[in-house]
């Protein structure tokens, strides 16, 4: 179960080496170039940024078992921390949400750092997240938003949650900016 027993494509943002990184994983309708001006956002503040396609999307391959998402997250922060990055953060959106939370569940005490998740699919124990923060952010008017506010309640402390579009829906709408900001002001600390 780690990262060389899978097949992920990814493109890289940011210095080849670097002590912090962010991992960005898609929705089930985008790819890891759906994150290209986030994650040049992001590189810009000093980060090194993986933006994955998941096994079965773009270029990566299906896997024998293709709804492991949340392995390909947990393979691509740990071969981050092999490269010798000391702190990642993970950025998922809707089903790269998911499959984000549940690698978190998975993760050893200190190999997530921050853990954003733009309108995450549910998943079973948010309580089990093994994260140092949590970002959660929704749309009120969306599907998911009951199950959003759920997770958000369930998972543990520190927290925050914001509302906005549907997951990476969120970078084609007049908020891009906005949310962009925060997202960069949660991952870095900065004000």
């Amino acid at each position: 179960r780690g990262y060389r027993a899978l097949a992920i494509d990814f493109r890289g943002y940011g210095k080849s080496r670097g002590e912090r990184g962010v991992v960005l994983a898609h929705g089930a309708i985008f790819n890891k170039q759906s994150w290209a001006p986030l994650a040049k956002r992001i590189a810009n503040r000093g980060y090194r940024a993986l933006a994955i396609d998941f096994r079965g999307y773009g270029k990566s391959r299906g896997g024998s078992e293709p709804f492991d998402l949340d392995l390909d997250v947990l393979a691509a922060v740990r071969w981050l921390h092999a490269q010798g990055v000391k702190s990642v953060s993970v950025i998922g959106g809707s089903m790269g949400g998911g499959a984000s939370a549940r690698a978190a569940t998975m993760a050893k005490p200190g190999e997530i750092d921050k853990l954003i998740l733009l309108s995450p699919v549910p998943i079973e124990h948010p309580e089990k997240i093994k994260a140092n923060s949590i970002y959660f952010t929704g749309s009120r008017d969306e599907r998911l938003a009951p199950d959003i506010r759920k997770q958000y309640q369930r998972a543990p402390n520190p927290k925050k949650l914001v509302g906005s579009a549907h997951a990476q829906n969120i970078f084609a709408t007049a908020q891009a900016q906005k949310l962009s900001g925060t997202l960069l002001q949660f991952l870095t600390g900065e004000k």
